[in-house]
């Protein structure tokens, strides 16, 4: 049986493989590991996307907190990334979202914070799941009033709001703002915000229904937003993903800026400004050739990790870096928050576009994007961590490393999130590491289903 912790929490179709018994079981394991050294009844609070699924998740979970004698307080619809600082906000003891992020609706995740707002190390996990699978025999179950108590508290969404305008208080006024929300956490907070801090937004997918998150639309679907910023004319688009965690760009052009220039944009400007610690940016193995270049030119060293914020993160608070993030979008300001937060990250942005006078389309020339080719292949789940053990997909890899030696690069790994092979080649040549990457990606597909 695989690891039940992905690199972003536990995460499965809703009702299938994530179901409210887990979610329950989630619960108790989470808060007896995350609060058994306490000395007072601890508190945590839940937060959730616009998933339809979410309510029966986050009851089961918070079902499970209670039983072991911990209080919970549910916040309702909020991004990720204020989950993250309203547990440091509150000094509450954890929090837990529940999203799926950037998946189809049919799909949950449930992740948990310490009380420091971070993700949980992979130890805390794997001693939350090991409980789950001895079946929990040594955890008590407190009765009368030592049993726990949910309470509510909606109106977190404006603390968080003011956190983030107070972090980066930039003047937008005049700017037109185009803001695609994903139907998902942030169609409030980020329209709220933008429009506080003075921009002139057009707003789409902000009517989210329990059904439609995702689709067609955010950060995964970006075509929709490219198109209505240049119709618009505006200054910029901005793409959020269904918990709002990670942010790519539109530049006024209709062209999409993601998270490698972003962070080479904000980098530079950090730097200039003499507040990018180190002259350091965390990437990760997926990070584009040009932006290692962007680097080198610009005297930025550049730092790789595996793939997920949550290592991007522990090598930022291990190294005392300030700036670090992923090409999909999920960047960390860490001397605002503790987690990618697409939210901050577009203010970040928003302020070098202000500051400087420049066009998102002359920001991004700070790095030339190499031609990447990125095929998923699906996979059982349980199989996706197995694929070199098959002799032809070993062989086959081989044989395009060698292809590919010395004019690019080639990248195959599990999905920590999804039941796919990722299948990634860079080179100069677009049409044919396109090419290479889909006939392996079939093979691999072909030969563990």
């Amino acid at each position: 049986m695989g690891r039940m912790f992905g690199t972003d929490g536990v995460r499965g179709v809703a009702n299938a493989e994530l179901t409210p018994e887990l979610a329950m079981k989630l619960g108790k394991c989470g808060a007896y590991v995350l609060t058994k050294e306490n000395a007072h009844k601890p508190t945590i609070i839940v937060g959730c996307d616009t998933r339809i699924s979410g309510g029966m998740l986050a009851n089961a979970l918070m079902a499970g907190i209670c039983s072991v004698g911990a209080d919970a307080v549910y916040l309702g619809v909020l991004p990720t990334p204020a989950v993250a600082f309203l547990t440091r906000k509150y000094k509450v003891d954890a929090g837990v979202m529940i999203s799926a992020s950037h998946n189809p609706v049919e799909f949950n995740g449930i992740k948990f914070f310490n009380g420091e707002g971070q993700k949980l190390s992979d130890a805390m996990e794997d001693e939350i799941e090991a409980l789950i699978r001895e079946g929990m025999e040594d955890i008590p179950h407190p009765v009368g009033t030592l049993v726990g108590n949910v309470k509510y508290r909606l109106n977190a969404k404006e603390d968080y709001i003011k956190y983030v305008q107070r972090r980066v208080p930039v003047d937008l006024t005049g700017m037109k703002v185009v803001a695609d929300c994903a139907e998902g956490a942030a169609h409030y907070t980020a329209i709220e915000t933008l429009k506080d801090l003075g921009a002139d937004i057009v707003a789409i997918h902000t009517d989210p229904d329990g059904t439609n998150i995702n689709v067609n639309c955010g950060s995964t679907h970006m075509e929709e937003l490219q198109a209505r910023v240049v119709y618009e004319k505006a200054a910029v688009g901005l793409a959020f993903d269904g918990d709002a965690d990670r942010l790519l760009a539109v530049d006024e052009n209709g062209r999409v800026v993601d998270g490698d220039v972003l962070m080479a944009i904000c980098g530079n400007y950090m730097k200039e400004k003499g507040l990018l610690k180190k002259d350091t940016i965390v990437g990760t193995v997926m990070s584009n050739l040009g932006f290692l270049l962007m680097g080198k030119e610009r005297g930025i060293h550049i730092e790789q990790t595996k793939v997920g914020d949550r290592y991007v993160l522990e090598r930022m608070l291990e190294a005392g870096y300030n700036l670090g993030g992923e090409q999909s979008g999920h960047i960390i300001f860490l001397d605002d928050s503790t987690t990618g937060d697409g939210l901050l990250s577009a203010l970040h942005l928003l302020q070098v576009m202000v500051d400087t006078g420049k066009p998102l389309s002359e920001l991004a020339s700070v790095m030339e994007v190499l031609p990447q080719a990125l095929v998923n292949a699906k996979v059982p789940n349980h199989k996706k961590e197995r694929y070199m053990e098959y002799p032809e997909i070993a062989e086959a890899i081989r044989a395009v490393e060698e292809k590919f030696q010395g004019s690019g690069r080639v990248l195959i790994r599990p999905s920590g999130t999804e039941p796919l092979v990722r299948v990634m080649i860079e080179g100069k040549d677009k049409a044919a590491i396109r090419g290479e990457a889909e006939r392996l990606a079939k093979l691999i597909s072909d030969t563990m289903l």
